[in-house]
């Protein structure tokens, strides 16, 4: 069910955020399935243990309750995960959390709580890892963003957020990369998901927004996934400072200077989900 050869991440340990629901848990799912072992992390204990129990028979996975804009509970979550395993290879900043609104409605707590999710909570996960433990054993570190290449209006809070971890993982990517250490970023584009579609106020927002990209499709969150795979494998050895936009090229789309027909020529990748097993 992966690209991947069988153990490309055998006695890797990985801290996936979010790594319950959505893009995080095709992430969860698919590390497992290669010999990883994954420890996933969010503020809902419950969708954490739901995880934690349907992918049991896959692999090696557990679960810590963390707010990642708390900085206790942060450093917390790297030590206890380096406790029980005794190392960590990958961090997978892929927790965040946004909501659709005008940026002149958007009140400084509703701002405030955006941008410490989704940079704050990404840079404390970066440092604490790095100081507990890459700093002096090398590691990995992929930060999921978005497509706000064109601004993102109704979501200005996230846009400007993973603007700036774009930008904080160039930094980053520089100024460890002499302990060993490669940074990278994900941009997904419309990717279907029900946590997705909870984030938008349209209903049936994928069926609507389909005829705007060029592949006439949204992605899935196994899409997302592999690309993460891929980043931190050893084929990704010299690549650090990069963010790889998974989208299909909709970032470079508008139908003002060329409109792509309808067409059938994309495929989703016929994948069992996880929710089949």
């Amino acid at each position: 069910m992966s690209v991947f050869k069988a153990g490309l991440f055998k006695n890797c340990v990985a801290i996936v955020t979010g790594g319950g629901t959505g893009i995080g848990r095709a992430i969860t799912y698919e590390l497992l399935t290669l010999g990883c072992k994954v420890v996933i992390a969010s503020r809902n204990q419950e969708k954490l243990e739901n995880c934690v129990k349907e992918f049991k028979p896959v692999g090696e996975i557990s679960s810590i309750v963390c707010n990642i804009r708390k900085e206790d509970e942060v450093r917390n979550l790297v030590s206890e995960t380096i406790k029980r395993h005794g190392k960590l290879n990958f961090l997978v900043n892929n927790g965040g959390g946004q909501f659709m609104s005008a940026a002149a409605d958007i009140s400084l707590k509703g701002w405030n709580a955006v941008i410490e999710t989704n940079l704050t909570g990404t840079f404390l996960l970066s440092k604490e890892a790095y100081n507990q433990w890459f700093e002096k054993n090398g590691g990995v570190i992929i930060n999921i963003i978005a497509d706000m290449w064109r601004g993102f209006p109704m979501m200005s809070h996230t846009g400007a957020a993973r603007h700036a971890v774009f930008n904080l993982t160039q930094s980053l990517a520089i100024e460890w990369a002499d302990k060993g250490v490669r940074v990278n970023a994900i941009a997904p584009g419309i990717i279907e998901s029900p946590t997705a579609a909870a984030n938008y106020k349209v209903e049936n927002v994928f069926a609507e927004v389909k005829e705007h990209l060029p592949s006439k499709r949204p992605g899935m969150p196994e899409e997302v996934s592999s690309a993460v795979c891929f980043l931190l494998s050893p084929g990704a050895s010299f690549i650090s400072g990069t963010t790889l936009k998974v989208d299909c090229g909709s970032s470079l789309y508008t139908r003002l200077y060329w409109h792509v027909n309808d067409h059938e020529k994309l495929p989703a990748n016929e994948w069992i989900p996880p929710a089949k097993l």
